[in-house]
């Protein structure tokens, strides 16, 4: 008999189920804002921000995917600095492309740091990565 890698029974964290939201939440705004960008995009700023959302939707399903095999300790750590770094850094471009303003000085700056940490977390938990 053959197993599954993925079992039925296997129980779900709760980083887990916040990495596969927020993997869907970058999905959706990253193409709702690409699609937005081909029509009213006249900066750039737009485009790349829908670009960083998509880049990271498939990177936390990704890592939801991996925490269902092996337990990833600073997951709850990464996800939380990646989620903010994106809020930040996206918010600051779209503002700027709507509005010619910055969310507050040195949003986007902030948020590209945060980004860099949370994947820094992620690639420090395989120091310390233990079976389930």
């Amino acid at each position: 008999m053959q197993r599954s890698l993925f079992p039925k029974d296997l129980p779900t964290s709760k980083s887990t189920r916040i990495a596969i939201i927020l993997g869907g939440v970058c999905g959706a705004s990253g193409v709702a804002l690409m699609a937005r960008s081909a029509h009213a995009d006249t900066t750039g700023l737009m485009r790349t921000a829908a670009e960083m959302l998509l880049f990271h939707a498939p990177a936390f399903l990704g890592l939801a995917a991996l925490a269902q095999i092996k337990r990833i300790s600073l997951l709850p750590i990464a996800l939380a600095l990646l989620a903010i770094g994106l809020a930040l850094f996206c918010g600051d471009l779209l503002v700027r492309a709507q509005f010619e303003q910055r969310l507050f000085p040195m949003a986007a700056p902030s948020g590209g740091v945060l980004i860099i940490l949370g994947w820094i977390a992620v690639a420090l938990s395989a120091l310390l990565i233990r079976s389930r």
